[in-house]
């Protein structure tokens, strides 16, 4: 009688109800899959270390939400993919060279305190892999601001240090950076193939474009929050980038250097903590794009794309609330 009742059960939901074969799990486990082509060519630039540091964030991910949910007896969650992904976002966040606690602990404030303290999987207000590596890189920026040089690295274990191109063009400027890489068509070529050091999948922008072109095809990220979010860094570094006044800057270095792609594309983009509406999603861009280019070009690091990303995450609500679609028709008011 028990199981005839349940058959018949009804969740009720607020309205609009859509239709649609595609779970959390599904959408969850295919992002992975589209990070695939980042994963595997810092694998190939940085060596074996890079393939160990992300498998360490990964484990570590589902170990941290496993024992998190069996201490407070919640529901197992991690077949849906999420703590996986995580992990590997992070994993792909992190330098090849760092000690391996710092992917370890970084997970679990990730998932742990990030995640899963505020209800696990979509009840957290900013992205878990982010707030994971803001907090290693507060405790550990000598660690976390040592890259590996890529002809170095590739299968072996040991690593020769050298400067991502977005901080020589922050402490030595163009000339520096073009005498390293010869001239701008080649240092065009190198930030599109991934040849150079930075984390191990922000590099090539190849790899993270494919993997992007995948997730738009299937219909599980939109353009809004990518394009404002590029297309406002492409403006502001073209009127305030270069050194010799207005007008003069180089956007197409910033677009392609340092985790934009990864940014704008995988993590700008995460259903939980941006926006839901269209219009809501393109002022988020653009906040995302004005703050990262305010950080490179003013602040005292040479990247800003994770600040960018969690300051806005904190405007979420606000956003949706003042940006939502309009209410058609009205209600009448009732008789006294």
């Amino acid at each position: 009688m028990e199981a005839i009742k349940k058959q018949h059960e009804l969740v009720v939901s607020v309205s609009p109800h859509l239709k649609s074969e595609e779970t959390t799990s599904r959408i969850m486990w295919t992002v992975s899959l589209s990070l695939l082509p980042a994963f595997i060519s810092g694998a190939y630039f940085f060596g074996p270390r890079a393939v160990i540091t992300t498998a360490i964030c990964i484990i570590t991910a589902l170990l941290s939400e496993r024992a998190f949910q069996k201490i407070t007896n919640r529901e197992d969650t991690i077949s849906d993919g999420s703590a996986f992904l995580t992990g590997l976002l992070l994993g792909m966040n992190l330098p090849a060279t760092v000690p391996f606690y710092i992917p370890i602990i970084g997970t679990v404030v990730a998932i742990v305190i990030t995640k899963q303290l505020f209800g696990g999987l979509g009840y957290n207000i900013f992205n878990p892999a982010l707030i994971g590596r803001a907090f290693v890189l507060i405790t550990w920026p000598r660690a976390m601001t040592t890259w590996m040089k890529p002809d170095a690295a590739f299968m072996r274990f040991d690593a020769i240090s050298a400067a991502t191109p977005l901080g020589i063009l922050k402490e030595e400027g163009l000339a520096k950076l073009l005498a390293l890489f010869g001239d701008k068509l080649n240092l065009y070529t190198e930030l599109l193939v991934g040849h150079r050091a930075g984390s191990i999948g922000e590099t090539s922008v190849i790899a993270l474009l494919l993997g992007a072109a995948f997730l738009v095809y299937k219909r599980y990220i939109s353009l809004h929050i990518p394009l404002s979010f590029i297309g406002t860094v492409a403006v502001i570094a073209w009127l305030f980038g270069g050194k010799e006044g207005l007008f003069t800057g180089d956007p197409l270095i910033h677009i392609m250097s340092g985790g934009l792609m990864l940014g704008a594309f995988f993590m700008a983009t995460d259903y939980v903590t941006c926006p839901s509406v269209k219009k809501g999603q393109i002022v988020f861009g653009i906040g995302c794009g004005l703050i990262t280019m305010l950080i490179r070009l003013k602040g005292g690091y040479p990247e800003g794309v994770m600040f960018a990303i969690l300051l806005m995450n904190c405007f979420t609500p606000l956003i949706d609330r003042n940006l939502r679609s309009k209410v058609f028709g009205f209600m009448k008011k009732e008789a006294k």
